[in-house]
């Protein structure tokens, strides 16, 4: 099984902490759309001719700025074109201050049958220096009204570290996150990405990150908040309720082939069963539309995953989401890659870290807050 994403690089305001590729001016739409309509027919040959999609996923930017509309016209599209399993799962990005119950209702009908919403904080204070459209309220009434729409399905994304935040308003977002009954959590700890406003304003020492230890502390309250509202965690920074899981983020950790459609999206594609190739579209609105009306790819770059690579990548991609299984490994490089590392494994396992069950090595919750640091021990 297969993913298709679809940038949409338009945005109402952008975020001071966006490292996403986005621009506010939306006078080149109409442009951009006929130019994701000609990706979408050149690229149709990429994937390997009985490979078929279970999820498409529109991401950005903002993609609930389009219109139920020009949706339905791409989805159409991705029919001819591509093998769309009946039940995949057909994902939207919204940002809360975009849509409203007739909106999502439209949606729903155009074949979205899971919304995801950037919320990232329920206090306007934290929303207001995040630099969101939205407030707390609309956030609520976001939720509420996409499962009035007829979602079943509906996402959350929170942010937690922000400069000054306290374990106890970290709690009351997920309380209030909670107490909304989303499907799917999606927390992430906030990043200071280079060439952003955020990190502008760390250099100028306008604002000061958390300390290491209070954003872990931050991370451990999230995992026991979850687990114990029956979200079972996933992936490091993704929780779910039961049947729950987002396909498209487990197809990306679970080393599944994928393509990516706009300017700056990335695709994956195995030729073999350990290795493969990577490329990604160039970050420019300009540069796709002008590459796509010469019947060009819009390609920026490109590398090739060999068999040494593809091992790192099942690592890491592994530790970070529902384990390394070691009998895969096996069967495709013909030996027991840990062998060497036994006694690391068996360390870690004693200090709480990791666990192993079935020939799956899983990192416990504690495990999940050091991944980067358990996976740079264990890739050979």
């Amino acid at each position: 099984m297969a993913s298709i994403y679809l940038h949409i690089p338009f945005c109402e305001h952008k975020c001071i902490y966006c490292d996403f590729y986005s621009i506010e001016n939306m006078s080149s739409m109409d442009r951009f759309l006929a130019s994701l309509e000609k990706e979408i027919i050149l690229r149709s040959r990429t994937l390997p001719g009985n490979e078929t999609i279970e999820s498409v996923f529109f991401g950005g930017g903002t993609p609930s700025l389009l219109s139920a509309k020009q949706f339905e016209k791409i989805f159409s599209l991705l029919q001819k074109n591509y093998r769309i399993e009946p039940d995949a799962e057909i994902t939207c990005e919204s940002n809360p201050g975009t849509v409203e119950l007739n909106k999502l209702g439209e949606f729903r009908s155009a074949g979205f049958n899971r919304i995801s919403f950037g919320i990232q904080s329920f206090h306007d204070d934290d929303l207001k220096f995040l630099t969101r459209i939205h407030s707390a309220g609309e956030a609520e009434r976001a939720i509420e009204s996409a499962y009035k729409a007829g979602f079943t399905n509906v996402s959350c994304d929170l942010i937690f570290a922000l400069p000054g935040q306290t374990p106890e308003r970290w709690k009351e977002n997920l309380r209030r996150a909670v107490a909304l009954k989303p499907k799917h959590i999606s927390a992430y700890a906030l990043i200071v990405e280079e060439q952003t406003p955020l990190a502008v304003m760390v250099k100028d020492r306008v604002v000061a990150p958390l300390t290491d230890e209070k954003d872990a502390e931050l991370y451990e309250i999230t995992i026991e908040t979850m687990t114990a509202n029956g979200y079972k965690q996933y992936e490091v920074s993704n929780f779910a309720q039961p049947g729950f899981l987002s396909r498209h983020n487990f197809n990306y950790w679970n080393h599944s082939n994928y393509i990516g459609f706009g300017p700056s999206a990335h695709s994956f594609c195995k030729d073999s069963s350990t290795s493969g190739k990577r490329w990604w579209n160039v970050r420019s609105i300009q540069s796709y539309c002008e590459s796509l009306e010469k019947g060009e790819f819009p390609a920026a770059g490109s590398e090739v995953i060999d068999k040494n690579k593809f091992l790192t990548e099942e690592i890491f991609l592994g530790l970070r989401s529902t384990g390394i299984d070691l009998k895969k490994l096996y069967l495709l490089y013909g030996e027991n890659v840990f062998s060497i590392k036994r006694a690391m494994l068996s360390e870690m396992e004693q200090e709480g870290i990791c666990t192993r069950q079935n020939n799956i090595i899983s990192l416990t919750s504690r495990g999940y807050a050091v991944c980067d640091e358990v996976a740079a021990k264990l890739i050979l």
